[in-house]
């Protein structure tokens, strides 16, 4: 569906002011100060600050927001499966995190761009990606799954934090451009540990770029728990190079919807970066050459798991009687569907021509590139049967 359509209107007119909180030091573990608007076990809280920023949030659009999070986890579900059957190379589950991209992604504005890591499938998807598309890389027929500028989203980025400082270049080109819209880049809790993102942090402060970097705190840097490598909560780095920032849960859609809709707008209305740390948690393995169950306690993936992120918005919508048998069976309907269309796609691609990998490389014509195609074809020449 088009965010422009689902997701229309501002907040600025109801709010004037996109302050943020100020934040003091706290433990990596502590999750005493993190915005919520729906809580595990499916209640609406009111948060004073925030809670005005979803108001206009009805119970259709929170229905869409469901039923984006059952479609994207099938298509995890889906992919998992293919590589498991050898169709994929590889595969990075987003497994637990579908609110904090799903809620993210749907505050957005089709002008807006996006920089993102490899895990973040559920971005894609709300930007319009084609589901076959998110099989190109991992099935190896391309190198990359689709054109940036037809969805607003930058191909994935394999090297860890490398994209902040993409958003931030970006974002300078927004401000060079004289318009008002925005740039998300997404990076994990164990990015933070990257001299790039601390790079970003520093031009995009100078520079109050319309930025805002979105980190998922999925507990876990591959077998690397975050409270080793951060001794406070990640959010706590961003005052310190002049961002301000905020801890939202990343399971509560809603809050995570509110907090970047707030984000968005300071962008907007040029007064630079914020930092969100969205709290969640990485319930699947890293990638599938992963296998959590070497370093993780069982014991903690049941916690998680009470705090589901689609169970908690289904328990609301069901409390409220808008998420009736039959929706629900309609959603399980279309995800089946989107997961049949995944399958097939990745199942139908094929191979490039190996002089392919010349093709957009450039922008223009390159003669040095076409004197290596060239070379390239003459080689593989070498190998034609000859004629009889």
């Amino acid at each position: 569906m088009s965010t422009e359509t689902v997701w229309s209107g501002t907040a600025k007119e109801r709010l004037g002011a996109a302050d943020l909180p100020e934040h003091t030091g706290r433990a990596a573990s502590d999750t005493s100060d993190v915005v919520q608007l729906i809580t595990a076990s499916g209640t609406r809280i009111d948060d004073p600050q925030y809670s005005p920023w979803v108001a206009d949030v009805t119970s259709e659009q929170l229905l869409s927001l469901f039923e984006d999070m059952v479609v994207v986890r099938r298509i995890d579900t889906e992919a998992t499966a293919l590589q498991r059957q050898g169709q994929l190379g590889l595969w990075p589950p987003l497994l637990g995190q579908e609110a904090a991209q799903v809620g993210s992604a749907r505050a957005l504005r089709d002008d807006d761009f996006v920089f993102s890591t490899y895990r973040e499938n559920a971005v894609a998807y709300c930007r319009g990606v084609a589901p076959t598309d998110l099989m190109r890389v991992w099935r190896g027929t391309a190198a990359s799954g689709w054109n940036p500028y037809d969805v607003g989203m930058a191909t994935p980025q394999v090297i860890i934090g490398a994209q902040t400082l993409h958003a931030v270049g970006y974002g300078l080109g927004l401000q060079n451009d004289g318009v008002d819209s925005a740039v998300v880049s997404y990076f994990g809790d164990g990015a933070t540990s990257q001299g790039d993102v601390s790079e970003a942090l520093v031009f995009a402060a100078t520079y109050r770029t319309p930025v805002v970097f979105f980190c998922q705190n999925n507990q876990w840097a591959i077998s690397e728990p975050v409270t080793l490598q951060a001794q406070r909560a990640i959010a706590d780095r961003a005052p310190g190079f002049g961002i301000p920032a905020v801890r939202v849960d990343g399971n509560d859609v809603l809050g995570v919807l509110a907090v970047t809709r707030v984000a968005l707008e300071r962008a907007r209305r040029g007064e630079g970066p914020t930092f969100i740390e969205a709290v969640t948690y990485r319930m699947g393995p890293h990638t599938t050459a992963d296998d959590p169950t070497r370093y993780r306690d069982p014991d903690e993936l049941t916690l998680w798991a009470a705090k589901d992120p689609i169970d908690r918005l289904a328990e609301l919508l069901r409390a409220s009687g808008d998420l009736t048998s039959e929706r629900e069976r309609a959603v399980g309907e279309s995800a089946d569907r989107v997961a049949a269309e995944v399958r097939a796609g990745c199942m139908g691609l094929a191979d490039p021509e190996p002089l392919a990998v010349f093709d957009h490389v450039y922008a223009e014509p390159h003669s040095g590139l076409a004197a290596q195609r060239d070379a390239y074809e003459r080689y593989l020449a070498m190998f034609e049967a000859p004629a009889s």
